[in-house]
């Protein structure tokens, strides 16, 4: 059996930063609270807690006062900085830079004509920590999408500028675009800005062609990231033996049957939120039990 972890998985750079400053703060010796899961992996955040860090909700924000609070990379809206500024809470604001560019630019969209303002539409998932904080900035107008049946529920009689959550799908966005375009009355105008991170999207081809070249491709990732579904939907279709696990103890024998053992390719990967320590834990696993 030959086992590989692919080089490409792992740890995007903004979740990397706001580990890191976490780590940082942490070597201090304050109590330092994170306002949500830091990276959307519970191994991860265990790892963190163990070290001091305490995931907390807004609800528990709005109660602190006079403590450092680490924003993760996912970013805020203006409510939470008024909260802390309110509050005197000292925010570590680890917010990914591609991210708080992007808040910027929507920010700056909704204040550039109050008499006359577009529809806002953010390509993303609903709730998600991310969009949040971009709907955020419009002051809780903006409409969110998450694919083409959101999308025909526009109003195309009005001018429209569509934006996208950094972690989404490049070929769905490009397919909203061709449909909003298509539909778009003559009257209205519509805008777009293509804001998915490179560093995720060009994983997409990457980790297809990773799953292929594989007999048995296990996909480590936390159940909560939208990211790591998306990508694990890529490995299923480049690999129909691919398995989303969150731990090594969710490796079971039947993802190896049915293969000569002796010829058995594996291959391990991730999600950007799945940090490298746990892709060798997997790996550890198989080797030093039965399946190898």
């Amino acid at each position: 059996m030959t086992i590989e972890i692919d080089t490409g998985s792992g740890f995007c750079f903004g979740v990397t930063r706001a580990i890191g400053k976490a780590e940082e703060e942490l070597q201090q010796g304050r109590p330092l609270y994170c306002l949500g899961d830091i990276v959307h992996n519970g191994r991860e955040v265990e790892r963190l807690r163990q070290l001091g860090l305490v995931t907390i909700d807004h609800d528990q924000f709005a109660r602190l006062r006079d403590a450092n609070v680490l924003l993760r990379a996912h970013g805020e809206p203006p409510s939470t900085y008024r909260q802390a500024a309110r509050n005197r809470i000292n925010l570590i604001d680890a917010t990914c830079p591609v991210v708080l560019h992007l808040q910027e630019r929507i920010r700056r969209e909704y204040e550039s004509d109050p008499a006359r303002r577009r529809q806002i539409v953010i390509f993303g998932k609903p709730g998600h920590a991310e969009v949040l904080g971009l709907v955020g900035q419009t002051g809780g107008t903006a409409i969110v999408i998450e694919g083409l049946e959101d999308a025909a529920r526009l109003d195309f009689q009005r001018d429209i500028c569509l934006y996208s959550q950094t972690t989404k799908p490049l070929d769905t966005f490009r397919s909203i675009v061709d449909f909003i375009q298509q539909h778009i009355a003559p009257t209205a105008t519509f805008t777009y800005a293509d804001t998915i991170c490179r560093q995720v999207a060009n994983r997409m081809p990457h980790i297809r062609e990773f799953a292929a070249r594989h007999d048995v491709v296990l996909f480590v990732c936390g159940h909560k990231s939208s990211n790591g579904r998306v990508l694990f939907a890529e490995c299923r279709r480049a690999n129909p033996r691919s398995y989303m696990i969150d731990s090594p103890a969710e490796i079971q024998q039947a993802f190896f049957a049915g293969f000569d053992k002796g010829a058995l390719s594996v291959g391990i990967c991730g999600a950007t939120s799945t940090p490298k320590w746990l892709m060798e834990q997997c790996r550890d696993f198989i080797l030093n039990n039965t399946f190898a």
